[in-house]
């Protein structure tokens, strides 16, 4: 017995110096080969470029605009972004989770900012839209833009002013400024819950809200007649043949491109009304609309992130754009 276990301890005394070496010296960690499709573009964002320079009160603004432009060796299309802001401001800054997630699909996504409240009165948002259009033709080949295939999209304040500047294609009344020999023509538009109708915002809401909107104060009346006593001032209703020289249903035309318009119906800032306007008026004259409306979707929330919207909108813009794509 005591010899069996002289011959164990012997076996463990030589085993251990093994087990040692054993530590010091173990197996390599083994990897995790990940294959990846390539199915996203890399992109560049180009910020804080000048793209006009307004008076006001007799010095120059600069309106400034981002750039989101995929990795490509062809021109791609564009989407000129125009951000809401109630005609109170206008943060280039926002909507960049859709903004990037168009650029994705291939598109370069530029977001302005434009004179507002009190900056300047209408049509002076409406000549920055225009003008933001000529400057992006004019430095096309730099930014790699199909010049021929650009878009206007806006939400809210962005959104009318979005429809704005398509319902007024070719009209050379609202180019004014700068890269004039450009023409400030788009090919198709995305308006997301914006106004249609500037007299009718609180159709649809409490008489409480339509009285604010009658008010020479409503954001909407300050962006019309301005801010005395630097302007007039006034109502909507009190102007109203400027009022209908604002409102984009007044200038649609055999010029104006295809429309994408959507709206949530739980909006309590814009009536979903103003966008039905305009896409009866559309359709009534014989342009290509459709309409989505967003169940359970307020004013510019969270609804308006997610990838079935967002897909509407790349679709949409691949049926203008991109029909081999669809």
């Amino acid at each position: 017995m005591k010899q069996q276990l002289l011959r164990w301890a012997s076996a463990v005394l030589l085993a251990l110096p093994l087990a040692s070496a054993a530590n010091l010296n173990p197996m390599p960690p083994q990897s995790t080969l990940l294959e990846v499709a390539v199915e996203k573009p890399l992109v560049n964002e180009l910020q804080d470029i000048t793209y006009a320079q307004p008076q006001v009160m007799g010095r120059p603004l600069n309106l400034k605009m981002d750039i989101l432009r995929p990795q490509s060796d062809s021109r791609l299309p564009a989407v000129l972004f125009v951000t809401g802001g109630g005609f109170l401001m206008s943060p280039k800054a926002n909507y960049i989770q859709q903004r990037l997630a168009i650029a994705e699909a291939g598109y370069v996504v530029v977001s302005i900012e434009y004179r507002h409240i009190p900056q300047g009165k209408f049509p002076d948002p409406l000549l920055d839209v225009k003008s933001a259009i000529r400057y992006l033709r004019a430095h096309a080949e730099e930014y790699g833009i199909d010049q021929d295939k650009i878009a206007i999209m806006g939400e809210s304040a962005g959104g009318y002013l979005a429809a704005l500047a398509a319902t007024t294609n070719g009209d050379r009344q609202f180019d004014l400024g700068e890269n004039l020999e450009q023409s400030s023509v788009v090919q198709a538009a995305i308006d997301l819950y914006g106004l249609s109708d500037l007299s009718e915002i609180g159709a649809d809401y409490s008489a409480e809200v339509q009285a604010m909107h009658d008010k020479e104060n409503a954001a909407e009346a300050l962006m019309l007649n301005g801010i005395p006593p630097f302007a007039p001032g006034g109502t909507v209703k009190s102007t109203p043949e400027t009022a209908a020289q604002a409102n984009p249903i007044t200038h649609i035309s055999n010029r104006t491109p295809p429309f994408l318009l959507m709206h949530g119906d739980a909006d309590l800032l814009v009536s979903p009304s103003q966008s039905n306007i305009l896409f009866e008026a559309l359709v009534e004259q014989g342009v290509n609309a459709e309409r989505y409306v967003v169940k359970n979707a307020d004013h510019a929330g969270v609804y308006w992130a997610q990838p079935q919207v967002v897909k509407v909108v790349i679709d949409f813009l691949n049926q203008q754009f991109k029909p081999s794509s669809n």
